[in-house]
């Protein structure tokens, strides 16, 4: 009687395809919270090295190389459909290249702190575009949360003490809000979207499809960087490329399964805070009292229209 030869499960598998227990997915969720948030002063950081798109396409490059081990060893690799299409382009145009750029070129006129908080404004236009694009109407909680996070805006922006003459802080100020806004568009996209393949075996794709928009435009913009290349600068690049992308995209996608996604939501919003406190400390920024209650008010704002977001 002949027995049947099976091959020996693969570790990594079993690990990407197993649901997570509430708890560790709690745990995951800090990390990625820690992860982005130290993903800010290392952007800044970056930047005294290289241009900000070669920085954001250097390190889109190494991130979509980590996706393409981590999928292959997973065997989750998988080619995209026809209806995949548009939620690649969403995600890979808008938040990984578009947002991406974006925030690096803002980072060169505005603090590190200041950006994350301007950056993380995203959950704000989301509600009033699900409104009108979506036909999601908003709750009393959420019309709150959104006044609320307006306020904390206005408190950044208060044009009684803003240096409207400093051009390049108004830009910079400027482009990170803008980048918040394209993020916005590229999650209203992803809700509406109808999935055909599991978001996982589509982040590799994503990443893929910015590297090569990115690489070019790095290019064409900024020309071949004179690249002084040091342990320092070689550390910062692997950090963004293998924490900031790969490793955190694809423990988003773990939790996202695992967790409801309002306390993913919730969990998230520990980056501008976990961002502001490594930048004081790492780059030695100052961190007023108006910077600190206007986090206050955005994560707040954001934080009622999540908790009581279907009420």
């Amino acid at each position: 009687m002949k027995t049947a030869l099976h091959s020996p499960p693969n570790p990594v598998a079993l690990i990407a395809a197993a649901p997570m227990r509430p708890r560790q997915a709690l745990w995951l969720l800090a990390a990625v919270a820690l992860a982005w948030g130290i993903n800010w002063p290392i952007g800044k950081a970056t930047l005294a090295y290289l241009p900000p798109v070669w920085t954001v396409a250097l390190r889109s490059t190494l991130g979509a190389l980590a996706l393409l081990v981590l999928c292959l060893l997973s065997r989750r690799l998988v080619l995209p459909r026809r209806a995949d299409v548009p939620v690649i382009l969403s995600v890979g145009v808008l938040h990984m290249t578009v947002f991406s750029v974006l925030c690096s070129i803002g980072l060169q006129h505005v603090s590190a702190g200041r950006s994350v908080v301007l950056a993380y404004t995203t959950p704000l236009w989301v509600v009033p575009g699900a409104w009108l694009l979506l036909g999601e109407t908003p709750t009393r909680w959420r019309l709150l949360g959104i006044a609320v996070g307006l306020v904390g805006l206005l408190l950044i922006f208060n044009p009684l003490t803003f240096d409207w003459h400093d051009r390049r802080a108004v830009i910079g100020n400027a482009i990170v809000l803008l980048a918040a806004l394209c993020w916005a568009a590229s999650i209203l996209y992803v809700r509406a979207h109808k999935w055909v393949t599991p978001p996982f075996e589509l982040v590799f794709w994503q990443a893929l499809l910015a590297s090569l928009l990115l690489l070019p435009m790095a290019w064409a913009l900024e020309g071949v960087p004179r690249i002084a290349w040091s342990f320092e600068l070689g550390a910062l690049l692997l950090y963004g490329g293998l924490f900031g992308i790969a490793l955190a995209y694809w423990a988003v996608t773990m939790v996202n399964r695992a967790l409801p996604a309002t306390t993913t939501s919730l969990g998230l919003l520990g980056v501008p805070v976990i961002g502001i406190v490594c930048s004081a400390l790492a780059l030695g920024e100052t961190v007023g009292a108006t910077l600190l209650g206007a986090m206050a008010l955005i994560l707040g704002g954001i934080a009622l229209g999540m908790v009581r977001g279907k009420t």
